[in-house]
């Protein structure tokens, strides 16, 4: 080991032993051999010109433009026509757009097994979830994603330890937000999940793994009051943020406990569910109050209310739960491709019981459900709420890293809101949540140089989103085709 490497990798190891790593860690000094085959462009003074930007703030693209590189940091984006400065390499990307990075909010590095399972939709518990180590972290920059957070850890050793090889260089993959493990109260239905005895044990929970690296928390679906009273004042204590997949604890709880942010829109709300009991999960998991709870409703305007006056943030998953309406999600080929074999047939069998129970009464009261869902995001943008995007990559395993990602931009665009304000809701909004909105989320001279090139244009037609060529990460241009071709029939594998 030579003394740059010895130096880099005595940095890692005390910023590692002083608590959580920044979610943005400085560019590698250099990349090594098991990255470099997926880099098309090197870092250095890069020109892309004739491109059209998308800024990612909501405003109208800039047609025929050049996007100046200078290492990791944007330096200028002027006209096509003004002449490239000396020193830099000129890509002519005519007929392609460079939106920012993709921030996704609610990603994770593991898939859900169900053991045996067969065409019935009948598995063996108990339910497995494996971790993709080598596989999502490509396949999120492959699409996109340069920033994600975890959203819920199953390892979170594993997560910790990925990042600080990707910020050092030695593996592919975008920044990361490691969210330590599940904040889970007792009967929880994941076997590797720790469950918690109390207020306690949730507060010693979110101190050390905040002391292990972990920059966020996410509580589950069983927690009680009192354990995610606990776990977010002491995350707040540490200066870090914490969502929740809620359940037990209905949203206007969580909001009065002081909460930062909600996951899967408005689906997992229970407060209006029959028979809800304080700090348990019912089965019916939330459908009833969003049945109920049409937009602009009085229930739902004094919620909305109470999450826009408490700054809490909500995050838009709908490729998850896209897959219980019967075949409206596409069977992208490509996605498809990347699937193991075992994880095709799994998911395959399950899609087609979503395509047949999509006519019984619960299927249609979901279909409801999701209907008043998209209505409920609407107005709490309009509102003034602060709505995040990410795909969750679990359900019946059609949600893919990165392929979930763009996904959910078009969705945001069928629930109603424009090309522009679903780019601004994956990058720019997800930025601003966690307080990195002065590095990434939007293009911009000082910025970094985290941006996506598509062929087409997405800002008039969001479907050219899935057409990625070229990610940068610090500067870095990456190859998405050689980064998919890595890991073609490896996800559900490892």
């Amino acid at each position: 080991m030579n003394f740059r490497m010895f130096a880099t990798a005595a940095a890692v190891a005390l910023a590692s032993s002083a608590g959580a790593a920044p979610v943005l860690a400085p560019p590698p000094q250099h990349l090594g051999p098991e990255v470099a085959p997926f880099v098309s462009v090197p870092g250095g003074k890069v020109a892309l010109t004739h491109v059209r930007v998308i800024e990612g703030t909501g405003a109208a693209p800039v047609e025929d433009a050049t996007i100046l590189i200078d290492g990791p940091r944007i330096a200028a984006v002027q006209p096509a026509s003004a002449a490239v400065p000396a020193g830099y390499r000129a890509i002519d990307l005519s007929g392609a757009s460079v939106m920012p990075g993709i921030v996704g909010m609610h990603n994770h590095m593991f898939y859900i097994a169900r053991p045996n399972i067969d065409a019935t939709g009948h598995f063996e518990d108990p339910l497995i979830v494996p971790q993709m180590t080598f596989s999502a972290p490509r396949l999120y920059l492959a699409n996109g994603v340069t920033t994600m957070r975890t959203t819920g850890s199953v390892e979170p050793y594993t997560d910790l330890n990925v990042k600080t090889q990707i910020d050092s260089g030695r593996m592919t993959g975008p920044h990361m937000d490691v969210t330590g493990p599940y904040l889970e109260g007792s009967n929880s239905p994941f076997i590797q999940m720790h469950q918690l005895t109390g207020p306690d044990d949730a507060r010693r929970t979110v101190a050390f793994w905040a002391d292990e690296g972990a920059t966020s928390f996410k509580a589950y679906m069983n927690i009680t009051r009192a354990e995610l009273k606990a776990a977010i004042d002491e995350a707040h204590r540490r200066h870090l943020k914490i969502t929740g997949h809620l359940c037990s604890v209905t949203y206007p709880e969580a909001a009065e406990l002081g909460i930062d942010d909600l996951e899967h829109g408005f689906f997992v709300n229970t407060q209006l569910d029959p028979g809800k009991k304080p700090d348990v999960c019912p089965s019916s998991s939330g459908t009833p109050t969003l049945v109920a709870m049409t937009p602009g409703s009085p229930q739902a305007n004094a919620l909305i209310k109470l999450l826009v006056d408490r700054h809490v943030a909500v995050t838009s998953t709908l490729p998850v739960f896209e897959q219980s309406l019967p075949l409206h999600a596409p069977l992208n080929p490509r996605a498809m491709a990347v699937l193991s074999p075992q994880a095709k047939e799994s998911y395959l069998y399950l899609r087609n019981l979503a395509a047949t129970r999509g006519t019984t009464p619960r299927g249609q009261a979901f279909q409801q459900a999701y209907r008043n869902d998209l209505g409920l995001e609407r107005q709490f943008v309009a509102e003034g709420g602060l709505l995040l995007a990410g795909p969750d990559p679990t359900g019946n395993g059609g949600v893919i890293p990165g392929f979930g990602d763009l996904r959910e931009l078009e969705l945001l665009v069928e629930a109603g809101f424009s090309p522009l304000e679903a780019i601004r809701i994956g990058t720019l909004n997800g930025a601003t949540f966690m307080g990195l909105s002065d590095r990434i989320g939007s293009i911009a001279p000082g910025k970094d140089a985290d941006l996506v090139v598509v062929r087409g244009n997405p800002a008039a037609n969001i479907d050219d989103v899935e057409k990625v060529e070229t990610v940068f990460k610090d500067g870095v241009g990456y190859d998405s085709a050689k980064l998919l071709d890595s890991v073609k029939g490896r996800y559900g594998e490892y």
